[in-house]
């Protein structure tokens, strides 16, 4: 156990700031995960919408720096990229 006060309330804020962050991380995989199903559906309009949410939630997490820019941008584009190949693969003539 740490001797000074400012050390337990150093643990104790690290404690929040962590279930907080955890919290946020499970947001980003459950939109995201949802986003997918949707995709392999091919359900483009329910597909783009939950893009749309996970975006918004991921920008909020890079904003407070709980996930880094680069994650956040990889996963933007795998998702964007992902809807976009629905137009395609349902307008090929088969």
């Amino acid at each position: 156990m740490p001797a000074k006060k400012a050390a337990l309330k150093s643990i104790r804020q690290d404690k929040k700031r962590h279930a907080r962050n955890l919290k946020t991380k499970n947001e980003i995989k459950r939109v995201v995960k949802t986003a997918r199903k949707f995709i392999s559906e091919g359900n483009k309009e329910k597909a783009s919408e939950t893009v749309k949410k996970a975006v918004k939630i991921i920008d909020k997490a890079t904003q407070h720096k709980i996930i880094k820019k680069n994650t956040a941008s990889r996963k933007k584009s795998r998702l964007n990229l992902a809807v976009n190949k629905i137009d395609k693969s349902s307008s090929k003539p088969q």
